[in-house]
């Protein structure tokens, strides 16, 4: 895309400060079921300047890296993706985390996929995983905790409650209800937000049937850009495949790059193309 106009800063530059956890790249790195890095690659990116590393449990690249970090543990933030909602659950899960990752405390612990008060209430009720979890962070064994949810209006009410430290909330070019229901929320109460699916499953850098003749298909980066021109958000999460992926997105912190407004602008537009155009998701 070209660049014309006055730049689009990043607000607040490459990092963030993480409350309880320290400071953060604004640009965080997972692995996912249908993406593979190996440790090297993972290395790679943390010599980059990428700190922040969400293991989403599958045995993978990242997962080894971090088991054999050693002492650049000090220097990475590891967040995980929870599943238990009960408390002897929790206690199982926490305790297994902590062996396949070969540590002994997590950075951020993050519910994953909540989607219901009612999975809410069963996980901050007695018996429920929040006793757990919430003894571990005041041992140090977890230092923040967080909550994934595609349910913004709820998740804005959960923060709200003073329970959690953080949100993690799909935040795109296509999506960008989290301005309305969300951010307004997260930004008084000084809470973190991790954005995930920035590139709407692939569709941002996909043409559209309405896209202008003269229209550039941003790149992967270019997504990742305009997700952190939005002040709100502390952690973009990309989960390139492989080593030319990861290149690609690198590029985003290497150099720290801004954003014209007009480029802001155009993946604007095409964001909402790809939201008239896709499956419907609110």
């Amino acid at each position: 895309m070209t660049v014309d106009g006055d730049p689009y800063e990043l607000e607040s530059g490459q990092f963030k400060d993480w409350p309880g956890v320290g400071r953060v790249c604004r640009l965080g790195l997972a692995t996912r079921g249908n993406t593979s890095l190996d440790p090297e690659d993972v290395e790679h990116a943390v010599d980059r300047g990428i700190n922040y590393l969400n293991w989403c449990r599958h045995a993978d690249g990242l997962q080894e890296w971090i088991r054999q970090s050693g002492r650049r543990r000090e220097d990475v933030r590891v967040a995980v993706q929870f599943f238990a909602r009960t408390a002897s659950g929790a206690r199982d899960e926490l305790a297994e985390c902590l062996e396949q990752l070969g540590t002994d405390y997590l950075d951020v612990l993050t519910y994953y996929y909540v989607e219901s008060d009612a999975e809410w209430a069963q996980i901050i009720s007695v018996g429920g995983a929040a006793e757990v979890i919430d003894a571990a962070r005041r041992d140090g064994v977890v230092r923040s905790i967080g909550l994934t949810s595609h349910q913004r209006g709820l998740a804005a009410d959960w923060v709200s409650g003073g329970r959690l430290d953080s949100l993690m909330i799909r935040y795109n070019a296509a999506h960008r209800g989290a301005e309305r229901d969300v951010f307004p929320v997260t930004e008084v109460e000084n809470r973190p937000v991790v954005a995930f699916t920035c590139l709407r499953w692939g569709g941002l850098i996909r043409a559209t049937p309405d896209d202008p003749a003269e229209f550039s298909l941003p790149s992967a980066a270019d997504c990742y850009r305009w997700v952190l021109c939005q002040p709100a958000v502390t952690v973009a999460l990309a989960a390139p495949d492989g080593r030319r992926e990861l290149d690609a997105v690198l590029t985003v912190i290497s150099p720290w790059q801004a954003m014209s407004p007009a480029d802001h602008a155009a993946i604007s537009d095409h964001g909402d193309r790809v939201y008239r155009h896709g499956e419907s998701f609110p």
